[in-house]
């Protein structure tokens, strides 16, 4: 990359634009596979979610069929519901009154017992919930953020569906809501700073480990480079310098930064960590990222600063869709760093297991039938 004295290299790399600092993207395989054994699930979960958000929570089957390109559903509405039994049950009514009757969709006993459980949870957490969200707010830039925004990242954070509506009108002494959600006018304002929540996730890592160590322990991102990964020698020597600078917290006021400046990228780093953080499975899209930019100071090339930062984040490419993750929050496939609102996804997921279970059966009894009718049929034509 370069053939000059290493004092000369390095005060030309310091002197470089981020942006030009350029790492070789590699895949992992088994961060890919995290994403690829949720796949099911979310497909399961955008479909309910059509039937949830009708009214009186039922639908025909064909309208179901006819919105397939929209909920990303590759198979026919009524195999989807053939392959997981206990969402929906089927019956008949009318569309219109005078109309033949036609297959109708709505919730199971089995799921509706889901959404209650749900509910539960959402209650149980709420303070973990506020939390949450007051923290997306403090990082910001104006402790303010557009409601569509949040809105549209409700379920990588997950926020229950009404908390715009529902939550925030009862926290008045941490959240102002103005405009009308859904018209693109409208801001959730932070009212008052909460000190408990202005600490990241590496400051609180870090102040444990002083405790237990009886030292002072910097706060420091924790590099994980993968197996076969190599850096060339120069930009091991700009990551080396970059690790010793101070960490900027993610809740700290950087208007005086220089955006292209290496303490702006160590800042930039710290708030993509929180938030990935902060996220249900320690990832998010990075086009959803990118809707973020404005408030939370991100440069048009952000998305560069996740290969840059190998051994802290990995840029997935799966399903065509960039992901931004977390490195530090899963072992191989697993994630390990679980957020207690992951607790909704099992109860959903044991919901789904119940009816491949149920399906599972079902075929195994009908092959037997068969199997049987057919020696039956044999031995009556030997006869």
């Amino acid at each position: 990359m370069f053939s000059r004295s290493k004092s000369h290299t390095l005060s030309h790399l310091k002197a470089r634009s981020i942006s030009s600092l350029k790492v070789v993207w590699r895949k992992d395989p088994e961060l890919d596979r995290a994403i690829e054994l949720d796949k099911r699930y979310k497909q399961c979960a955008r479909v309910v979610k059509e039937v949830l958000n009708e009214p009186g929570q039922v639908i025909p089957l064909r309208y179901l069929e006819k919105r397939r390109e929209r909920m990303r559903l590759k198979l026919k509405a009524e195999t989807f519901l053939n392959q997981n039994p206990g969402l929906f049950d089927v019956y008949y009514d009318r569309i219109k009154p005078k109309t033949e009757p036609v297959r109708f969709l709505r919730p199971t006993d089995r799921l509706r017992r889901f959404l209650h459980q749900e509910r539960r949870v959402f209650l149980d957490n709420e303070p973990f919930i506020v939390s949450k969200l007051c923290k997306l707010l403090m990082m910001s830039k104006n402790k303010v953020v557009s409601a569509d925004k949040l809105l549209h990242v409700k379920r990588e954070f997950g926020f229950p569906n009404d908390f715009l509506v529902d939550l925030v009108p009862r926290y008045p002494e941490y959240f102002r809501l103005t405009g009308s959600p859904g018209e693109g006018k409208s801001f959730l304002e932070l009212v008052n700073w909460n000190p408990e929540f202005a600490k990241s996730v590496i400051e609180g890592r870090a102040e444990e480990e002083s405790e237990r160590l009886g030292i002072r322990v910097r706060p420091s991102f924790n590099v994980q480079l993968p197996r076969g990964f190599v850096l060339k020698k120069e930009m091991r020597e700009w990551i080396r310098d970059w690790m010793e600078l101070d960490y900027v917290s993610p809740y700290e006021d950087v208007s005086h930064l220089d955006q292209a400046s290496r303490e702006m990228e160590k800042r930039s780093v710290g708030v993509f960590h929180e938030l990935l953080s902060l996220s249900l499975h320690k990832r998010i899209p990075v086009p959803i990222l990118g809707k973020f930019c404005d408030e939370y100071r991100f440069s048009n090339a952000f998305s560069t600063t996740f290969t840059r930062h190998s051994g802290i984040f990995y840029l997935s490419l799966k399903g065509g869709i960039e992901t931004a993750m977390l490195r530090e929050a899963y072992r191989g496939d697993e994630l390990i760093d679980r957020d207690p609102l992951l607790r909704i996804k099992d109860m959903f997921v044991e919901l789904l297991e119940d009816g491949w279970r149920q399906r599972a059966e079902q075929l195994r009894l009908k092959q037997e039938k068969v199997k049987e009718d057919m020696e039956l049929l044999a031995t009556k034509v030997s006869e």
